[in-house]
């Protein structure tokens, strides 16, 4: 089993998004499972702004008024799940789109943020706390290829719906189903030891090295390593950071010995 976060460039350039699919299915078609979750950011931002909403940031994340809650539901499991789901089924009718909220898959517990050592709230924002992988094991035993949207249930308030980032969400999801593998595709070559010096590239890393890295990372970045990590920590064996922006690099880094990324891997494999 494999989880696959999906977002970037690949996601929103065309021939991108047809070498993505291509991977996808060949995967599949030499029986492995692929598990997709996405995200959409700019999807988000573009609508918000047809509705003549203005998107608003707070320490890296999105200010989610119940407004806005109501459009990044819409967006990510009425459009871009659906758009990736008739994608895949052009080829061959095997994807299947999931929401966090389908089965009680994914519950999050809202979180605030800080600015300048001062908590601020940012509305319906949560952070992935429990996961019931059955509905997408269900998929998977039936053949299909679950494609998951990153909305999750309010432990708290169960009528109601966060944000959940899309790389946390990913990493989560891996670990539940003990995934041999968690994937996240990004818009860089990988984990810069010296950014933007793209020499700098790390290609394998351990787990409480890449951990000691956090603190000085992007906004962007911090979250996917960490979201590694938290799959390394959590018994998935191997996690890649891999330059979506390059086609069918999914499928050289995971069946060629040439690196496409950063792989996380746990400290005693890496040190081997």
């Amino acid at each position: 089993t494999f989880v696959i976060k999906y977002g970037g460039h690949a996601m929103i350039n065309d021939d991108l998004r047809r070498a993505f699919v291509e991977d996808v299915h060949f995967l599949h078609q030499v029986g492995m499972r692929p598990v997709i979750v996405h995200g959409g950011g700019p999807q988000i931002s573009n609508m918000l702004e047809k509705l003549a909403i203005e998107p608003e940031f707070v320490g890296g994340l999105r200010v989610t008024t119940p407004a806005v809650m109501d459009v990044v539901r819409m967006v990510l499991t009425g459009q871009v799940q659906r758009e990736l789901v008739a994608l895949i089924n052009a080829g061959d009718a095997c994807a299947v789109g999931i929401s966090g909220e389908d089965g009680g898959l994914l519950r999050a517990r809202r979180r605030c943020t800080s600015v300048k050592g001062d908590p601020i709230d940012v509305g319906r924002v949560g952070d992935v706390i429990e996961v019931d992988p059955q509905a997408v094991t269900d998929l998977l035993t039936a053949g299909r290829i679950p494609v998951v949207s990153t909305v999750a249930v309010d432990v708290d308030e169960p009528g109601n719906v966060l944000n959940v980032n899309a790389d946390s969400a990913a990493s989560a999801l891996a670990v539940a189903l003990g995934a041999s593998k968690l994937v996240i595709l990004t818009d860089v070559e990988g984990l810069l030891a010296n950014w933007p010096d793209s020499s700098s590239l790390i290609r394998r890393i351990g787990s409480t090295a890449a951990k000691a890295m956090l603190p000085g990372l992007t906004a962007g970045m911090a979250p996917k390593l960490e979201a590694c990590v938290r799959a390394i920590d959590g018994g998935v064996p191997q996690a890649h950071m891999i330059d979506g922006r390059l086609e069918h690099s999914m499928l050289v880094e995971i069946f060629t010995t040439e690196d496409m990324g950063t792989m996380v891997l746990p400290d005693v494999v890496c040190s081997g």
